[in-house]
């Protein structure tokens, strides 16, 4: 790896307590990057803080608060390098994190992205929400991983340690080929914060590169130092921006189908949570609904730039070829192995 220039880029906003806790680690186990904190324009003592404490780090100061997806396109356009890793700031990392994924990564040129294995800060031994081991979605957007279907973590019992090509990789802790990052214009900035990731890799699958989880690499996720699991806000951007990633990207002819089925399961789940007491939630997924509807001939506007790329070539491989939904509170599938391989590619 001499001659390849990595950055890991920690994005952050009024996190000075998640720095002081997670960075020491990153410059530690991190020699052969230079470390980047790209700062959201932070209102506590972020920035006094990295001057004073960690004065070799380089510091991007933006000028407001873009939120994660533009926060990062801003902040990469002034960072030198072959590959990128973006590293949430409250990301514990291990020894030897980096090493396995780029030199998988510099092996094969067509592996665009991927991620470590990612457990839990607070439970060692237990798969992260965000990202586990591997990203994937079914056939109508919704988002699982292998370890973690919806509130579901698996125990890490060394059943997903072999490194496999998924569909998208966390955000939490994404390494991604610069020049792949750059010819695609990164993150959708209107995203603002979550799903962002999902849409990256999905225009990656639709330009026939891959994205990989190598679980060699091991890192441990606090959660929730962005917005708070719980946090409608969280719910509004989670059900809009998967709904703007389906219309976006799906390939085939059925996509009308497929945002009506939907809106239907999304109606299905804001009942779930008025009747658990949650109304803020219900409001929350009617917001993401009106907000996409808004925005939709935008949204088709984009999805005809993506297929008029040159080499645009859709592949629907590491789609679940059914409903997550109905295989999880229905069928009981409850873990990915529960899951039937075959379904995995179309």
């Amino acid at each position: 790896m001499q001659n390849i220039k990595i950055a890991v880029v920690i994005l952050n906003f009024n996190g000075k307590k998640l720095l002081q806790k997670f960075l020491p680690a990153v410059i530690q186990y991190s020699s052969q990057a230079t470390i980047y904190v790209a700062d959201n324009a932070s209102a506590d003592d972020s920035i006094r803080f990295l001057k004073t404490e960690f004065p070799t780090i380089k510091l991007i100061e933006l000028k407001e608060n873009y939120g994660f997806a533009k926060g990062y396109n801003e902040a990469l356009k002034q960072v030198d390098a072959d590959y990128f890793i973006l590293l949430n700031s409250d990301v514990e990392v291990t020894p030897n994190w980096i090493e396995p994924i780029i030199n998988l990564m510099a092996l094969d040129k067509t592996i665009a992205a991927a991620q470590p294995k990612i457990l839990s800060y607070n439970e060692k031994n237990e798969f992260e929400y965000a990202g586990a081991c591997g990203g994937f979605i079914d056939k109508y957007g919704y988002p699982f991983c292998r370890g973690r279907i919806f509130d579901t973590l698996e125990k890490d019992n060394a059943q997903y340690n072999q490194p496999i090509e998924v569909f998208w990789a966390t955000g939490a802790c994404m390494f991604i080929r610069a020049d792949i990052y750059t010819n695609l214009k990164g993150f959708d900035g209107f995203y603002f914060a979550h799903m962002e990731e999902i849409d990256l890799c999905w225009r990656i699958k639709n330009i026939q590169h891959k994205v990989m989880a190598v679980p060699t690499s091991v890192v441990y996720h606090l959660g929730g130092g962005t917005l708070n699991k719980l946090s409608p806000r969280k719910t509004f951007l989670n059900f809009r921006n998967s709904l703007i990633s389906l219309t976006k990207n799906n390939s085939n002819g059925s996509l009308f189908f497929k945002i009506v089925t939907r809106l239907v399961l999304d109606g299905v789940a804001g009942v779930k949570f008025f009747v658990e007491g949650k109304p803020v939630h219900t409001w929350a997924i009617i917001k993401a609904h009106f907000s996409f509807y808004a925005n939709f001939k935008n949204t088709l506007r984009l999805r005809k730039e993506i297929k008029s790329a040159a080499n645009y070539t859709p592949s629907n491989n590491q789609i679940y070829q059914s409903s997550i939904v109905f295989d999880y509170f229905l069928k009981n599938k409850k873990r990915f192995s529960d899951l039937k391989k075959e379904l995995f590619t179309a």
